[in-house]
């Protein structure tokens, strides 16, 4: 078969036909580049797979108005037929039937000329990892091919690992979306701690580019809690951006706030989606609210709307995870709207509507005290203490039917809140009002002011439904005025 038999003998002729022919075509040299896994090696050492990874490459870097061959290209919404220029990236569907060893080879000799941009390396990866890793992380394996299961694991495995090593460093390769896909897939897959990193730090650092939708991951089907949404990774994505933004030093200090900020709206607005889950725990909610640092929300309206939320899809919360949401609530930084409905709020617990209350009122108070005379001045004052007066009747005539009981079982007048004097009288002990903290303003236990125990222990559900109707009287009386 040789020529030194013949000339023209048949390893000629093939050599002409493969030349010609197979390495001529774009679709024919990656027919071949399939078929030489049978016989790899052989393949390797004829040069058949160098030769066609070479024409293959040729022809990519080619300009699009150079291309004559038929191509594969579906993406959804083209229509070949009305676009009579070729696409950038006509290329990628194609070699996106290839082995994952053979793609790698590909997309290397396409980097290594830097004759491509960043953006057309990235969309090749992102059609081949949806060609071969799609939403695997819905699919559970049968029981009975645990062993075949675990095989293409491992193989989705290192395809994940190999995908994420071609990207390239350019910021804006790929786009957020696909690198948070990818780390579900890595947490998924159980992929190498290296390669979670990366992923990790690469979508920190696009996080100011995510959308809302960017953030709507499904949960994986074998979660401990059978939520919906993958909460755990969007946190994981907003500590890798908090630490990046931390690090920055931003030559605009407002742009670093606004970045922030935007951060800060597009978290509020997935807490709100969230929040309707039904088996979405109060822990994880509160912890993904409490990540973010105080400048990215320069108002609470938005997270008052995830935990309205919260607490109308989950009626059987426990008082203890009410407080536990609400705590997150900086009631200073709600806006006259949403503070007028969470005065009406029942779902809320009785401290966060006295404390909306307060502050609002406070607020009213400092802002008349600016346009009026001195002598006007106290009746701001006034104001504020009609809220404890009107709420503090409310409390004493629940302390006064314990006493009652009291006396009823013992003859013995109870001396508690008393403190004998010199002269040997008896005198009212002072009671505690507010104390100021490092973290705000906090209400203490007193009668000038309401703590939810006491409220909650003593007051009957009557006497509870007036302390609300008197703080949206008294809150309706503060607005007007």
């Amino acid at each position: 078969m040789s020529e030194a038999v013949e000339k023209m003998n048949f390893v000629k002729r093939l050599e002409v036909f493969f030349s010609s022919c197979i390495l001529e075509g774009w679709k024919d040299s990656i027919v071949t580049l399939q078929n030489t896994g049978r016989l790899f090696e052989w393949s390797e050492n004829l040069g058949i797979v160098r030769r066609c990874i070479e024409s293959l490459v040729e022809k990519i870097l080619l300009p699009p108005a150079k291309v004559t061959w038929s191509y594969t290209y579906t993406r959804p919404g083209y229509e070949k037929k009305r676009h009579q220029s070729v696409p950038k990236d006509w290329w990628t569907e194609d070699i996106s039937f290839l082995d994952i060893d053979l793609f790698r080879c590909i997309v290397t000799a396409i980097r290594s000329t830097n004759v491509l941009p960043p953006q057309l390396i990235g969309e090749a990866l992102h059609v081949y990892t949806c060609r071969w890793l799609p939403d695997i992380t819905k699919s559970r394996p049968r029981e009975s091919s645990t062993s075949q299961a675990e095989n293409c694991l491992d193989r989705k495995e290192k395809i994940l690992e190999t995908i994420v090593s071609l990207i390239p460093a350019d910021k804006g390769s790929v786009s957020i979306r696909f690198m948070i896909r990818l780390l579900g897939l890595a947490k998924f897959l159980g992929a190498s701690p290296v390669t979670k990193a990366e992923l990790t730090r690469r979508a920190g650092m696009q996080f100011g580019e995510a959308t809302f939708d960017d953030l709507l991951l499904p949960a994986q089907s074998s979660n401990d809690h059978n939520t919906s949404y993958d909460i755990d990774l969007v946190k994981t994505v907003l500590e890798s951006f908090l630490r990046h933004w931390k690090r920055q030093t931003p030559t605009d200090e407002n742009q670093s706030i606004r970045l922030i900020r935007k951060a800060g709206k597009l978290i509020d607005s997935y807490l709100q989606v969230v929040a309707k889950d039904a088996c979405m725990p109060v822990q994880k909610l509160v912890s993904l609210a409490e990540a973010l640092p105080r400048i990215a929300r320069p108002e609470h309206d938005d997270l008052y709307k995830a935990i309205n939320i919260y607490l109308k899809e989950h009626p059987d919360l426990t008082k203890a995870d009410r407080k536990q949401l609400c705590h997150v609530l900086d009631c200073q930084k709600l806006s006259p709207e949403v503070c007028a409905h969470a005065v009406k709020n029942e779902r809320l617990p009785l401290r966060t509507v006295v404390q909306v209350l307060f502050f609002e009122q406070e607020k009213c108070n400092t802002a008349t005290s600016r346009q009026l005379p001195s002598p006007e001045k106290f009746r701001g004052r006034r104001q504020t203490s009609e809220i404890r007066e009107d709420v503090s009747k409310l409390t004493l005539s629940s302390d006064e039917k314990t006493s009652k009981a009291k006396v009823n079982r013992s003859s013995t007048p109870s001396t508690s809140g008393l403190h004998q004097r010199s002269d040997g009288k008896l005198q009212l002990k002072p009671e505690p009002s507010f104390k100021r903290t490092g973290t705000g303003t906090e209400m203490v236990k007193g009668r000038d002011i309401i703590e939810e125990e006491i409220l909650e222990s003593q007051l009957s559900l009557h006497e509870k439904a007036q302390v609300r109707r008197v703080s949206e009287q008294t809150y309706s009386k503060g607005r007007e005025r």
